[in-house]
């Protein structure tokens, strides 16, 4: 579909006005009348789980538990990305024959005999990268930190090396479960060579081959002895501090921010680009309110391509990112809106927390640059049009009182949660005055609709059909334009259902 089928800058009032004209009464009436018609439909457990187990708690943020998370770590090309998919019956990581395919951690949802769990595949180093040894270290250690338990993997054919045993010497110091996996063990004539992995003081090595499968069952079934029902790193917190990370370009200004709002110099600042190397937790009073502020390192170029200390600190920026609610993103305005500054947005965006541009150096704008500036926003930042923008100056503090309602704008957003009637009937009315394209003879339509989470605002829509992306844009557009969510990103997936056979 082609994009100018719906147009996108054009609001329209009127709409609005209908859905917020209709009674709780209208709107619950429509939630049931379309809940009902799902019985003609064949649903799976998930959908029943949405449907179900969510509930309504007053239109606040539903919390569901948060799944425990299981980390796996180890050396590159050890088979950390076949285990993966062996675990989740599925070819998702990328596998290779060569070290360090893996860049990130990235994350999967996965489940065995009933128990939902989170696995991270850990990578995230750069094979040629200075002191892999230390790299290697430094990406176990961010992963442990952020998981309930760990499967340390080495390739049993080559045994415990100096890297290994560096890996080793932070997980033992740690409290959370590990459990040692010798890989590549494919017969019962290779078990003798798992043995040689007790050296390492991690215990009883398990023998498995992720790639043929043998021995992994018997893994998942002691992973799930020491992973708790519900993870105590992940889960969603409430009350408190609320948590924000200052990111963005080296020299950009992000310490001066922290060191103004706090009142003191506690970041180092310099003009050498990239000072800061580990993220720097402060409580800061602002506005009349505490809030726990993460400065973190700057990030130079793609996490990939980054050498060295540059390197630690972009995988200390994701880090900092998971723990934060917020991100503040900040720019030097004397200098041109860079690709570098767009992934650094987009990172944010892929972290799902709220946003808020903060232009940083404001008062050293001359009119010129002022224009150009305006362009650069219109032109690089149109998919973030929703994030609050704040003009300060870090290293005097002009405007810097500007950013309290900007993160409350933004916080609020994001905790947001729309009462499923309200839901449903937005997105009847939107059905019918904005009907889908027919596609292929036939017209998707959307037979339900509901929130499947907060922070940030999650919805669900049950469809006889795929829409078309530009229509999804479509209905975040409206979204936006009806119930605000100023400073959040939004996600809408479908859940395309066909209709029972008689």
């Amino acid at each position: 579909m082609e994009d100018q089928e719906f147009d996108f800058e054009q609001s329209d009032p009127k709409f609005v006005d209908r859905v917020n004209s209709f009674t709780p009464e209208e709107e619950d009436a429509t939630a049931n009348a379309l809940r009902a018609g799902l019985v003609d439909y064949e649903l799976d457990e998930d959908d029943i789980f949405i449907l179900e187990e969510l509930g309504e708690v007053d239109g606040s943020p539903v919390l569901l538990p948060a799944l425990p998370v299981l980390a796996i770590v180890g050396r590159p090309n050890v088979g950390k990305s076949a285990l993966v998919n062996r675990i989740l019956g599925r070819r998702e990581a990328v596998v290779e024959d060569k070290p360090g395919v893996t860049r990130d951690r990235v994350s999967y949802k996965a489940d065995w005999n009933g128990r939902r769990f989170t696995l991270v595949d850990t990578g995230g180093w750069e094979h040629d990268a200075k002191g892999i040894d230390k790299s290697v270290a430094i990406q176990a250690e961010i992963a442990v930190e952020l998981a309930d338990a760990v499967l340390f993997v080495v390739d049993s054919t080559v045994g415990p090396t100096a890297t290994d045993e560096r890996v080793v010497k932070m997980l033992r110091a740690t409290k959370k479960p590990v459990l040692l996996l010798a890989n590549k063990v494919d017969d019962e004539r290779q078990e003798a060579e798992a043995s040689a992995l007790w050296s390492l003081g991690l215990g009883e090595p398990h023998p498995v081959s992720a790639l043929h499968g043998r021995g992994v069952a018997d893994v998942l079934d002691a992973v799930m002895k020491v992973l708790p029902e519900v993870s105590a790193v992940a889960k969603q917190e409430f009350g408190g501090p609320r948590r924000i990370a200052i990111i963005g370009r080296p020299n950009v200004g992000k310490s001066s921010l922290l060191n103004k709002a706090v009142g003191s110099e506690r970041a180092v600042v310099n003009d050498l680009a990239g000072t800061t190397r580990d993220p720097v937790d402060e409580q800061v009073e602002l506005g009349g309110k505490i809030w726990r502020f993460i400065d973190t390192a700057g990030i130079r170029r793609r996490v990939h391509l980054a050498q060295g200390a540059d390197f630690y600190a972009s995988l200390r920026t994701a880090a900092a990112l998971e723990r934060a609610e917020v991100a503040v993103v900040v720019f030097d305005v004397k200098e041109k809106i860079s690709e570098a500054d767009i992934r650094i947005v987009d990172l944010a965006l892929e972290s799902g927390r709220a946003l808020v541009l903060a232009f940083n150096k404001w008062d050293e704008l001359d009119e010129d640059r002022r224009e150009l500036l305006e362009r650069e926003i219109e032109q690089d930042l149109a998919h973030v049009a929703w994030a609050p923008r704040v003009n300060i100056s870090a290293k005097t503090g002009r405007h810097l009182e500007k950013l309290v309602p900007a993160l409350e704008v933004a916080l609020a957003s994001w905790d947001t949660r729309i009462p499923t009637g309200k839901l449903n009937a937005f997105v009847q009315e939107l059905a019918m005055e904005y009907p889908h394209p027919v596609r292929g003879g036939k017209q998707p339509r959307i037979l339900f609709a509901t929130q499947a989470s907060s922070r940030p605002p999650k919805f669900v829509l049950f469809t006889t059909g795929f829409l078309d992306p530009g229509y999804r844009r479509f209905i975040i557009r409206r979204l936006r334009e009806t119930y605000g969510f100023e400073g959040t990103p939004i996600e809408v997936g479908m859940r395309v259902r066909e209709k029972r056979k008689r």
